[in-house]
């Protein structure tokens, strides 16, 4: 087993990288993200190494981005598109919903769209204004694409990779707060499949899923929570389109509690939908109702209260507290 050390950041960029030398018909594509190297420098020294027609400067101009995308995974490639902060997305919004997510089932599959549309989301670095959105529960709506999120180095590395390989289109969810974190990354064993969740920690009392940013605040409430005498099983469920479900209905069959973390607002949301599915498929092992952790139904606020709107070690607590006080 070949281990190293590596930030989120440079893991997925040697992730990138590997894809470039392994196939021929990967392109990057994207917003500053050549001689810059992108303004998380994601793709740092890729351009250099790979030339200007694999890694290429875009305009400023997201929908001409995935439409030109579009036109390369007819002709084979497999473009990756860097959107340069989740806000950005909406211009290509329309090109996602209406020709990214439809062509291959349009054409019963004589197009494959294996295109992967890179988006740094949530918040956590103080940014100002659309550049800290959470809109993974707009494209899981959408029938034809797949939406993924790492929250490791490890599983950046790998799940970029995965994700480049598959003939559908991906929504590749990368937690910009934990860009600078570092991690182990096992050079030789991906550990799981790209759609499949990741139990993080073991536990008895209440199963709370998370994916991205979250999993790591869930952690840390975990830990927390140990020292009050609960048992807290974590699962990151890593794919929320689709969505690995028997992992979680074996936890919550198990600890008959649940509580679901993540950034975006709750209406209409990942978390509620979780909920729903869990609560029909076991529904008479549930010893309270299932629970949301999330941000709150408002615009993203400033950056000096953006803690105040975002899933913390406290609100967790607090979820735990309340499931578990209903004793059922």
């Amino acid at each position: 087993m070949t281990t190293t050390s590596l930030t989120m950041a440079k893991a997925l960029n040697a992730g990138l990288r590997k894809a470039l030398e392994n196939d021929p018909k990967v392109l990057l594509m994207g917003e500053d993200i050549g001689k810059l190297g992108g303004v998380f420098r994601i793709t740092d020294g890729l351009q250099k190494d790979f030339g200007a027609d694999r890694v290429i400067d875009s305009p400023l101009a997201e929908s001409a981005i995935v439409g030109t995308a579009v036109g390369l995974a007819i002709r084979g490639y497999r473009p990756v598109c860097e959107i340069q902060f989740d806000g950005f997305v909406y211009p290509a919004f329309d090109q996602i919903v209406s020709q990214v997510a439809k062509l291959r089932s349009r054409t019963e599959g004589v197009y494959r769209m294996g295109i992967v549309i890179r988006l740094p989301f949530a918040g956590g670095i103080g940014a100002v204004e659309h550049h800290s959105e959470s809109p993974e529960a707009y494209f899981a709506h959408t029938a034809g694409l797949r939406v993924v999120s790492c929250s490791t180095p490890h599983d950046a590395y790998w799940m970029i990779q995965e994700a480049i390989a598959h003939d559908d289109p991906i929504i590749f969810c990368e937690p910009k707060c934990r860009y600078w974190e570092k991690g182990d990354v096992d050079l030789d064993n991906p550990g799981r499949g790209l759609f499949e969740a990741n139990r993080v920690r073991e536990g008895s009392d209440v199963t709370v899923v998370a994916w991205g940013p979250s999993v790591k605040t869930t952690l840390r409430a975990a830990e927390v929570a140990a020292t009050e005498g609960r048992s807290v099983e974590v699962i990151d469920a890593r794919s929320v389109a689709p969505l690995d479900l028997a992992p979680l209905v074996a936890s919550v069959k198990k600890t008959g509690r649940l509580i679901v973390v993540h950034e975006a607002p709750p209406t209409a949301s990942m978390g509620a939908d979780i909920i729903r599915r869990l609560s029909e498929e076991c529904f008479y092992s549930l010893r309270a109702p299932g629970l949301q952790v999330s941000g709150y139904h408002t615009p993203y606020p400033p950056a000096r209260i953006e803690d105040a709107f975002r899933p913390s070690v406290d609100r967790i607590l607090d979820a735990i507290d309340r499931s578990m006080d209903y004793g059922l």
